[in-house]
């Protein structure tokens, strides 16, 4: 892996175990592009394990099939804001340990993690290599960082440990990073939607004050997506349950994205070239460095508040700023897996970003 390959594997079937962080929908977008592409290699065999949810809170799964559903790691947040505590009172250390122990990983060719600790930890456990594929994995290497502690970025390189890290990023920062996999069809992408249509998508802050403030700006149309079950239209307002389809659809038709600081949907509104406020949630520091990335890089307006002034500000004034064109990475990737992960990361890192419109590192000899 990494350096040779096995090349028995390919006198039969591929059998893949990929395990997903389940707890945020962009880990999901991102396994499904994955899943797509490995689809089109009919000697590819994968079974699907997620954790981080209950199975039933989960949402157009059809394209997994028979998954495995685990408890996993998660955290707990109240309005905005990461609560430690109770996210530690919440961890059943000892169901984990009994999950880990448990997994059968027997007969399978290849163990891949997107950030799954229980995946990771059982691949360690028996001494099998395991990929990890990840935006998280990208802070192995020197990326910008904001917020936190030493015990926090620990907790964050430790949490699902793999041997072979293939990290994802909006940039590689001179470092042997790969572009973000987009859950979107490869082709002709929308630019600017609906000028006045605002994609709004911020689970874990307290909606209530959120409508209140929205409705004091009559002349945009706001499409929020929370934790509800029916749809409601009030004047400017539109709430909506979370939905795939629904949720797309209505990223495409939309000029503006507000959203928390997660990796996932900002990649996709890169991508599509919508105009983007993030708000990172508080005392989470993969969503506070991504932040720092997104100013670094001027992708978007960074708040640590949503008010009235920051909106009359970025409504009024946001720049117009030149946005990335990422490459079909999934595709790259299934091919990479399929051929035994023969060629190393950093050659991978080169032909990616060699095929998006931002130059490549300038080299690999300090990797």
């Amino acid at each position: 892996m990494g350096g040779s390959a096995d090349h028995s594997i390919r006198e039969s079937i591929l059998k893949i175990f990929y395990g997903v962080q389940g707890t945020g929908n962009g880990h999901l977008s991102r396994a499904r592009a994955m899943c797509r592409a490995l689809s089109q290699y009919p000697d590819v065999d994968v079974t699907w394990l997620f954790s981080g949810r209950p199975r039933d809170q989960y949402f157009d799964m059809q394209t997994f099939g028979d998954f495995q559903c685990r408890g996993g790691l998660t955290f707990h947040s109240r309005a905005g804001r990461v609560q430690p505590l109770k996210t530690l009172r919440h961890v059943d250390l000892l169901q984990l340990r009994r999950d880990i122990r448990s997994l059968d990983l027997s007969g399978y060719d290849l163990v891949i993690s997107d950030y799954e600790p229980i995946t990771a930890r059982a691949a360690s456990h028996r001494g099998l290599p395991c990929v990890g594929i990840g935006h998280q994995y990208a802070f192995c290497h020197t990326v910008p960082e904001r917020g936190g502690n030493a015990l926090m970025r620990a907790i964050m390189r430790k949490f699902a440990p793999v041997t072979i890290p293939v990290g994802l990023h909006w940039h590689h920062f001179e470092q042997p990073i790969l572009p973000p996999i987009v859950d979107l069809d490869h082709g002709p992408l929308a630019g600017h939607g609906s000028e006045n249509q605002v994609l709004i998508y911020l689970p874990f802050e307290d909606q209530t004050p959120l409508l209140a403030l929205f409705r004091q700006f009559p002349e945009y149309q706001f499409y929020i997506y929370a934790p509800v079950h029916q749809w409601r239209d009030d004047g400017n307002l539109h709430t909506r349950p979370l939905s795939r389809d629904g949720f797309r659809r209505d990223l495409a038709d939309s000029n503006w994205v507000i959203c928390n600081a997660g990796f996932e949907l900002i990649s996709e509104a890169l991508q599509l070239g919508k105009r983007i406020m993030a708000k990172p949630l508080a005392g989470q520091l993969e969503q506070l460095s991504n932040a720092a990335a997104l100013e670094q890089l001027s992708y978007a307006s960074v708040e640590e508040r949503i008010d009235r002034r920051a909106l009359e500000f970025w409504f009024d004034c946001e720049p117009e700023v030149a946005r990335p064109c990422y490459p079909d990475v999934a595709a790259s990737l299934a091919r990479w897996i399929y051929s035994g992960c023969v060629d190393s990361v950093e050659t991978l890192s080169q032909q990616l970003w060699s095929e998006s419109d931002i130059p490549p590192p300038n080299s690999m000899s300090s990797w």
